[in-house]
């Protein structure tokens, strides 16, 4: 088995009740993690939607282009983003839902070494 491989089928160490692995494991794949980063591939299809999870700082790249509404208790943003945009992802807890007429597919590279005091923010969606 290669370390590709390896780190593909473990769990995240730094999985949380509110990882999304563990909200949403039919939509996201860890696909390599170490000590500064986590690489999680996200993809789903139109209409589907995802429980309340939390992101850390991240950068997120977008294989293909898509709308989606994310939301928090209090208040939701639509997101319209094209393919190969690599954009940043503050800190955030949000639940999202696939409102375009295409799939999703993403990859998110979470950052360990870019503090976050895990309070709520009031960001939501990516940074463009």
């Amino acid at each position: 088995m290669s370390v590709n491989e390896l780190h593909r089928t473990e769990a995240s160490p730094t999985m949380t009740a509110d990882d999304p692995l563990e909200t949403d494991p039919q939509h996201y794949r860890l696909l390599w993690e170490n000590e500064h980063v986590r690489v999680l591939d996200y993809s789903d299809e139109p209409g589907d939607q995802t429980h309340l999870h939390r992101h850390p700082n991240s950068v997120m790249v977008t294989l293909t282009g898509f709308e989606r509404q994310l939301a928090t208790d209090d208040r939701s943003v639509d997101v319209a983003l094209p393919a190969g945009a690599a954009v940043w992802l503050g800190a955030q807890r949000h639940s999202g839902r696939n409102t375009g007429t295409t799939p999703t597919h993403t990859v998110l590279v979470e950052l360990k070494d870019v503090p976050d005091d895990g309070a709520p923010t009031s960001v939501l969606g990516p940074a463009t």
